[in-house]
């Protein structure tokens, strides 16, 4: 039978099958492959052992997480303030991964959330702005997550536990400390658990991205650079060279967008510098 894994621990997994919720163990010709089934694989089993793991349409290495529609980042209006290169790293991996970026704002009642969400606008990434006397910016998260398999992150101290516990209050995560459903602690497990909502999504806590380090997701060709950032790939005036990186090239039309405004300065930055890193990549 086909089966979905909710979690992986030293070598036993935790599958949710249609008879149940089976703890298996995998075959060993998946080590000789160096192949390790995670959380998120959609497997086959067969007598409680998992023979097959199913093609995956994404793969994160640390946590290991496989299979993510949407990936949510979490991101206090301040204290913390957002670390803006940082995100759009992560972002940017998220689009070549094809996970689909989610911005969730918390603590508003400290500062205004527009000029951060201004920032994102043209990159067409959905957001909520969430305000916990009002409900219903909870409830919409809540709805966004349905029938996906999600994750949440962000640093300490955005607020993070307290958005999830809101979503659904048997999770009682301690803020800042342990959760108890989705096994993790302080930023220092590697291990990741599915939990499933009442209304049948599926989400994951991970870490902070701030342990994260990018190259570990992806290496970003140059060639592949551009559309990472969806408001620079959708840019239609054509550049004078059609090899143009939109660095320092004349008659460059993102350069010329940015100029006007159309895309974000910052935005730009994080691209120029994720395309002077990848140039100087060495490849063998």
């Amino acid at each position: 039978m086909e089966g979905l894994i909710l979690k992986a621990v030293g070598g036993l997994y935790t599958v949710e099958s249609p008879s149940g919720v089976l703890s298996c163990k995998a075959r060993g010709i998946f080590r000789k492959q160096g192949i390790s089934p995670c959380t998120g694989d959609r497997v086959t089993v067969e007598d409680d052992v998992i023979t097959e793991i199913m093609p995956r349409k994404n793969l994160l290495i640390r946590p290991p997480l496989a299979n993510l529609d949407q990936l949510l980042f979490v991101l206090s209006v301040r204290d913390p303030a957002p670390n803006l290169q940082l995100l759009d790293r992560f972002l940017a991996v998220c689009v070549y991964k094809e996970i689909q970026p989610v911005l969730i704002f918390t603590k508003l009642d400290l500062a205004d959330a527009e000029h951060y969400a201004a920032l994102y606008k043209s990159a067409g990434f959905p957001q909520f702005f969430v305000d916990y006397e009002k409900p219903e910016t909870v409830q919409a998260v809540y709805e966004a997550l349905k029938g996906k398999i999600s994750a949440f992150t962000g640093n300490s101290g955005v607020g993070k536990s307290t958005l999830l516990n809101a979503l659904d209050v048997s999770l009682h995560l301690e803020t800042g400390d342990i959760s108890k459903k989705l096994g993790r602690g302080r930023h220092t497990t590697r291990e990741t658990s599915l939990y499933t909502l009442p209304h049948g999504g599926k989400i994951a806590d991970t870490p902070g991205f701030s342990t994260f380090e990018t190259e570990a997701y992806a290496q970003i060709a140059p060639d592949e650079l551009a559309d990472c950032f969806p408001e620079i790939g959708a840019v239609t005036e054509p550049c004078r060279y059609a090899d143009c990186r939109h660095m320092k090239e004349p008659g460059c039309a993102v350069q010329l967008a940015v100029s006007k405004g159309a895309i974000p300065q910052t935005r730009y930055d994080s691209y120029a510098l994720m395309m002077q890193e990848s140039l100087s990549r060495k490849t063998y």
